[in-house]
């Protein structure tokens, strides 16, 4: 056995030794052709070329898509239309009544996907700072606890949403659980409050794990000594908390909910899997308007999605920023 072994070492050491003589062979001529000063750019080379082909066309064409209309696919063959894609999906009598709206199943997803972020988010942050509060204590089997709240993330969502969908069923695991317990079985996923409420809850769950993990290192990164000067000081724990705690992770607070926001308002396989939207347009969020609008239908309108996706876009582009201003100005105060 250890004969193999040692023949397996030399043979990579073998293989590793050559691949790098390989490399120092093409390289060398390339460093020599374009100078020390410019090989970086060399090895971002492939990065770029990456992000240009998967990233930034389909941006660019998503854009000129937003000002041409017509079904068809290829955009020489789409006639150029200008802002009408955009005029027609802001043209409204009252924003806050779809019905009144030409494209009132847009605005419909705008006040779901308004509502599903601002108590998914506000909800993700709380929670997962409540975990990640008592996770760094020294609890028993902490290590245990922290990899059980993080399993969640490492599921597909379409898994996700379909044991839950499971759960939540009229003859489900829950129902079946309320009957056995005398109720009345509930319909959790034809009402539209009830389907609203859990598809809230279950992305919470399924994702609270991923950003408890990073709040979790910010906490671990506070020097103790603070807390022990606190302590001295006579300061009670929620006094810790407010003028320690919330101060110094405030940055890694600020990333979280950038993070959740704009995972958020993306929100769509769970959502789909579990209600498909429905029931009516209750849970009809904003990225399967755009979804329904360009792909699920007969007759395609591939410029009004890529409209929707701008704005969609556009929304997040100024939140983002936003945050990121109040971000440096509580960096800047703290300093």
């Amino acid at each position: 056995m250890s004969i193999l072994a040692t023949l397996s070492s030399k043979l990579a050491q073998g293989v590793y030794v050559l691949l790098m003589n390989i490399f120092g062979l093409v390289m060398e001529p390339l460093q020599r052709l374009i100078g020390v000063r410019r090989m970086p750019y060399l090895f971002l080379l492939p990065n770029l070329l990456i992000f240009g082909i998967f990233i930034l066309f389909p941006m660019v064409l998503n854009l000129y898509f937003a000002t041409t209309s017509g079904t068809a696919l290829f955009p020489q063959e789409r006639p150029f239309v200008g802002t009408a894609n955009f005029e027609r999906l802001y043209a409204c009598q009252d924003y806050f009544n779809p019905v009144t709206c030409q494209e009132d199943r847009f605005w419909r997803a705008v006040h779901n996907t308004t509502v599903f972020v601002a108590l998914q988010v506000g909800g993700m942050i709380l929670i997962s700072l409540t975990t990640a509060l008592v996770l760094n204590r020294k609890i028993v089997a902490r290590g245990f606890f922290r990899s059980v709240y993080f399993y969640p993330v490492l599921l597909s969502p379409v898994v996700v949403a379909l044991i839950w969908k499971w759960i939540l069923q009229r003859d489900g695991l829950l129902n079946a659980l309320l009957v056995g317990l005398g109720q009345e079985p509930v319909q959790f996923l034809l009402s539209g409050t009830w389907a609203m409420a859990w598809i809230i809850i279950i992305s919470i769950w399924a994702e609270m794990g991923f950003y408890t993990l990073i709040l979790l290192a910010g906490l671990q990164s506070i020097p103790s000594e603070l807390y022990d000067a606190g302590a001295v000081d006579g300061t009670s724990s929620t006094q810790r908390f407010r003028h320690i705690t919330l101060p110094l992770l405030m940055p890694t607070m600020m990333v979280v909910l950038i993070l959740a926001l704009i995972r958020s308002v993306q929100q769509f396989d769970k959502v789909f899997v579990l209600t498909g939207g429905g029931p009516g347009t209750a849970t009809f969020l904003l990225v399967q308007y755009i979804y329904s609008t360009g792909f699920a239908t007969q007759i395609p309108r591939f410029g009004m999605a890529a409209a929707a996706s701008v704005t969609l876009g556009a929304v997040l582009l100024i939140a983002t920023i936003i945050q990121l201003r109040l971000g440096r100005s509580s960096e800047r105060h703290l300093a």
